[in-house]
């Protein structure tokens, strides 16, 4: 099968491993499933093998649409040849396969098709075959109305014999060649936005050159979105001599009239369609490139997020600070419903201290809160001042939570559906609350963009940074698994096979029968068939319900093969869950048949030992110095605590309790090399770093995480 071979030229993964896998999809079974619960069909291939299985599966399937579309625009200019068949049909990749179309591509007037239109084309064959003497006596005989001179002829020609040359796939290719290993992105400043205040953000590129093959992703995509705002002009160069002469060498055999004709020709054709052309070509896979390193940075910072330590179901007391207007606070259960809302002001200009403090001590004794979140916005240091000097916050921990999102899921639909008589400010302080509590049950309610931990998201492909974050959360919720009797529709419609319709039913059909007391209740829900079932099932959790392997992650296609088990361990079900002796004395070969291998029975064992187990660390509460409140207390050698609040592949941001978040360039990280970022710091992690420079003017801060600073 062509696809299957198309796939394995790619990949190191064996060709059984890849056609079952391509089997599963096509049977419409998601990722996430075939990971978890296939693994014997696949050669236990994890979900970036499979994701990397699916992308190939369809740039495949975008090449042979585009192979058939060319195929049928030949045949209808009655030019398709076998030979030219056969040569589309084993092309492997799209730019070869344009490039074989190129010469028949139906084209606007050129000056290569007015020139044939004259009858100038047996002249070009003449000339390209470099034998023909005396020129203009040859040219003489094409003079008409049309061309009304030698000179006039031979130009004619040339534009055809250059547009030959723009055609032919060694020269592109020669071409391509040189762009890739030796071109230079070269930047100038528009002279007139020089002093634009908007223009210092592009500073460093007022006079800038690198090379187009080495240059960071995260630096292209900055200066691309300068020559968008119009601050710089933007060029690709190379060594058009050298170029040239390796063109030359290729088209020119004689040193007669042709060669001298087809040197100009070739010139023509460099500067008017080939570089154009190319250097366009160029800096589009440039920045393909600069795209996928952003989204991979944007991808791997999602993750980390939403695998965020969360408190668990605890009573909360949620503030959304600021200044003028209050600091809005809302109560939260267990469960994450809004009990109560007020606004207190205890920061300026009111100052109003001893009611707000009454306010909040009562609020605690009320609602018998067990944890605080405070929003890290506005007037966030100063809340958080006042609300550890309350005696009855003494012994509560609490947290200053990342906001970035809260006020685009404020405003939303969904929070508007959640709460209809609350306005945002309620809204915002409950999703500051809530994701202390699971930042990924609240995250998800967000669209990723809105979240803050991504570079330039708005300047890279847009449908391709959906396709990936979309994957990264539907990864996050299947790997931690959802309670299918709490969780929101927004949460639902990211597990396996759910979708957002689905969730609704899920959610309606709880809101008019109750609680679902087992996985086998799922069935009822409206529209929600054989296939969904199977896709969702082993990642939708039922606490306290009738079967305790509802809250696992075994798939009930597996309950039968768990009760077998227990029972020639002469236990029940319930008995040998948690019970790590017994477990570990089965003996699996026991159990393998031609559906379970020894991989899913092994899954099966793990997760029977620690039923549910939620993979994420538990939240820890985090102080920043009391000493720094704005950049200005800032001072070159200081050492503060930190939350990383970014990674790039530049280095990370870390928020140390000002406005301003500080740089750690990638050589400040470590005292020894760093090959990965992510396997020196990930998101939300505490950390110490020391101050080594304060830009006040540009607001920018320095910072360094090294042992020895």
């Amino acid at each position: 099968m062509q696809l299957i071979s198309y796939i394995s030229s790619k990949t190191s993964y064996s060709e059984k491993s890849i056609q079952n896998t391509v089997e599963l999809l096509n049977e419409d079974c998601t990722i996430p499933f075939i990971a978890r619960y296939r693994k014997e069909r696949t050669g236990n291939l994890d979900e970036v093998e499979i994701g990397e299985i699916v992308a190939l599966k369809e740039a495949f399937e975008t090449l042979e649409k585009r192979k058939k579309a060319i195929l049928k625009a030949l045949e209808e200019q009655e030019v398709l040849t076998a030979e030219l068949q056969s040569k589309i049909e084993n092309t492997q990749d799209l730019t070869t396969l344009e490039d074989i179309y190129l010469p028949y591509k139906k084209k606007r007037k050129t000056k290569a098709e007015t020139a044939k239109n004259n009858g100038l084309e047996p002249l070009a064959k003449i000339i390209m075959s470099q034998k023909a003497d005396d020129l203009d006596y040859i040219a003489s005989k094409y003079i008409n109305s049309a061309v009304e001179n030698e000179e006039q002829v031979l130009e004619g020609a040339r534009h055809i014999i250059a547009e030959w040359i723009n055609e032919r796939s060694d020269i592109r290719n020669l071409i391509r060649r040189e762009l890739e290993r030796f071109s230079t992105i070269v930047t100038k400043v528009v002279k007139t936005k020089k002093e634009d205040e908007n223009a210092q953000k592009f500073k460093d590129y007022f006079d800038w050159s690198e090379s187009l093959h080495r240059i960071p992703s995260h630096r292209l995509l900055a200066i691309l979105r300068g020559e968008k705002e119009g601050i710089i002009r933007v060029k690709i160069e190379i060594d058009d001599d050298r170029v040239l002469e390796k063109i030359d060498r290729k088209l020119i055999k004689s040193n007669n009239e042709c060669g001298a004709e087809i040197q100009l020709a070739i010139d023509d054709a460099y500067k008017r369609l080939l570089l154009p052309s190319l250097t366009t070509e160029a800096m589009n896979i440039a920045k393909e490139k600069a795209d996928e390193a952003a989204i991979t940075v944007f991808k791997n910072n999602l993750e980390q997020l939403l695998l965020g330590a969360p408190l668990g179901e605890k009573r909360i007391l949620a503030i959304d600070p600021g200044f003028r207007t209050g600091c809005k606070v809302v109560c939260l259960s267990e469960h994450g419903e809004l009990l109560y809302n007020t606004a207190i002001y205890p920061n300026a200009p009111q100052n109003n201290i001893t009611e707000s403090a009454y306010t909040i001590e009562h609020l605690i004794k009320e609602y018998h809160i067990e944890a605080i979140s405070i929003g890290n916005g506005t007037a966030s240091r100063e809340t958080e001042r006042f609300i550890k000097n309350i005696p009855a916050t003494k012994n509560l921990e609490v947290f200053v939570v990342n906001e970035a999102g809260a006020s685009i899921y404020s405003a939303s639909k969904i929070a508007r559906d959640e709460f209809p008589k609350e306005d945002v400010t309620v809204r915002g302080a409950v999703s500051i609350g809530r994701r202390l509590a699971d930042p990924l049950a609240e995250l998800v309610k967000i669209d990723p963009k809105s979240i803050g931990v991504g570079q330039y998201q708005h300047d890279v492909d847009q449908n391709q940074l959906k396709k990936s974050l979309d994957t990264v959360v539907e990864h996050c919720v299947n790997k931690v698994g959802v309670n299918i009797n709490t969780a929101s529709a927004s949460l639902l419609s990211y597990v396996s096979g759910i979708g957002p319709k689905l969730a609704e039913n899920i959610v309606t059909h709880r809101n008019q029968h109750g609680v679902f007391k087992t996985r086998d209740d799922i069935k009822k829900v409206a529209r929600l068939g054989g296939k969904a079932f199977e896709q969702s099932a082993g990642f939708l959790r039922i606490k306290q319900g009738d079967n305790p392997l509802d809250n696992s992650s075994v798939h009930p296609e597996s309950y039968s093969l768990v009760k077998k088990m227990a029972k020639d361990l002469q236990l029940k079900t319930e008995d040998l869950i948690g019970n790590t002796k017994q477990l570990k004395e089965i003996q699996l070969s026991k159990y393998v048949t031609s559906e379970f291998g020894l991989l899913t029975l092994k899954d099966i064992v793990k997760e029977l030992e620690k039923p549910g187990l939620d993979p994420r660390e538990k939240a820890k509460a985090f102080s920043f110095s009391e000493e720094v409140k704005t950049i200005t207390d800032l001072k070159v050698g200081m050492v503060l605590p930190g939350i990383v609040n970014n990674i790039t592949n530049f280095g990370c941001f870390v928020d140390i309790g000002i406005k301003e978040s500080g740089l750690v360039h990638v050589s400040n990280l470590s005292d020894t090399y760093v090959e990965d970022i992510n396997k020196i710091v990930r998101l939300q992690q505490q950390v110490q770093v020391k101050v080594l420079e304060i830009d006040i003017a540009r607001k920018r801060i320095q910072l360094s995480m090294k042992k020895g600073g």
